[in-house]
């Protein structure tokens, strides 16, 4: 399908300071770039840095007073929502260099403390079975409530407090696939279907030698993800870091489907700074 997304963060940043701002989605075999544009109302220079696992770019702004960036981009998906019962785990001895890390605990998601609670509740299942039933636990044990968890909640504390939001969701779903031995990384990413329209988290898991995407929410089609940036856990994946102190203003997220026609390439994709 062909999705337009476009994201307008508005923020006053009282001193000057450093902002790192990964909402630019990422090109790739599965999500065609058509074109796409970030505008920043800066008069300095940006620079940007390739995001984690060779997945999108991040880009370095520095600001202060009213700031202001636009993004929006149109891709092309084409990725199904595939089942994965049957799916094989990958032998750990098997795994690329670069996804072995995700096999590890991080600081939202700590796989270590779920081992015991991982091998009672799912004892005998295997692969993309048991990612499947992992999943459908948290959905069936997790209540969505907006304004439940803050930046700082956990795995463990959504666990214990069995409500949360989509990233909350996420940090659950990578921390018990980990204790199961599945890496697994969270994802940022731009949602068609999703309501209300904002930044999603969703779950990569690698099974039989590719990542293949998880939403244990159900809160959007995954065929209507568009990716923007993995990692560890949300603190990777965040969409606006502020070395210093910022006041939210305004956001807005949308992801629009368009009709589905075959375009060659078209814009490159491109940075502008000045005045929106």
């Amino acid at each position: 399908m062909r999705l337009s997304v476009e994201a307008n963060l508005q923020y006053w940043i009282p001193e000057s300071a450093d902002i790192l701002l990964a909402i630019e989605a990422a090109p790739t075999k599965e999500q065609r770039l058509l074109d796409d544009r970030l505008t920043v109302n800066t008069q300095e220079a940006m620079r940007t840095i390739p995001g984690d696992d060779g997945i999108g770019r991040r880009t370095w702004v520095r600001a202060s007073g009213a700031f202001h960036a636009h993004y929006r981009g149109t891709f092309v998906v084409e990725r199904r929502n595939e089942s994965l019962l049957g799916v094989p785990i990958t032998p750990r001895s098997e795994l690329p260099a670069d996804v072995i890390p995700y096999l590890w605990p991080s600081r939202f998601c700590q796989s270590d403390l779920f081992t015991s609670f991982v091998e009672r509740e799912f004892g005998g299942l295997e692969g993309g079975a048991l990612v499947e039933a992992m999943a459908t636990w948290i959905h069936e044990h997790v209540d969505y409530r907006i304004g439940s968890s803050t930046e700082k909640t956990s795995a463990v504390d959504t666990f214990v407090a069995r409500r949360g939001v989509c990233r909350d969701y996420a940090h659950v779903m990578a921390a018990l696939a980990r204790a199961a031995g599945i890496p697994a990384r969270l994802v940022s990413a731009y949602a068609w279907q999703l309501n209300p329209p904002d930044f999603h988290a969703v779950v990569d898991v690698w099974l039989d030698g590719r990542w293949r995407l998880v939403d244990a929410s159900g809160l959007a089609p995954t065929e209507g993800l568009v990716r923007i940036a993995v990692g560890r856990d949300a603190t990777d994946i965040s969409f606006m870091t502020i070395f210093g102190h910022g006041q939210f203003q305004s956001q807005d997220v949308s992801v629009t489907r368009l009709e589905d026609v075959d375009e060659p390439a078209g814009e490159a994709p491109g940075l502008t700074q000045g005045a929106l």
